[in-house]
């Protein structure tokens, strides 16, 4: 997703920042999972959304 929260761009959902608290509150929700849950697929998979998803079973 972008950094910049003032502008309108489409946000990139292709990857997951776990720096920026937006981002894990998003994907947290998404993904119906903890904080914790989400850190420990990122640190085993990286940080691809497809890679995590696929990790934690999520479609």
């Amino acid at each position: 997703m972008t950094d910049n929260l003032t502008t309108r761009e489409q946000p990139d959902r292709s990857t997951i920042n776990m720096n920026q608290i937006h981002e894990v509150r998003y994907w947290t929700k998404h993904l119906n999972v903890s904080k914790q849950e989400l850190q420990k697929a990122i640190e085993k998979v990286g940080n691809s959304a497809a890679a995590v998803r696929n990790e934690l079973a999520v479609d």
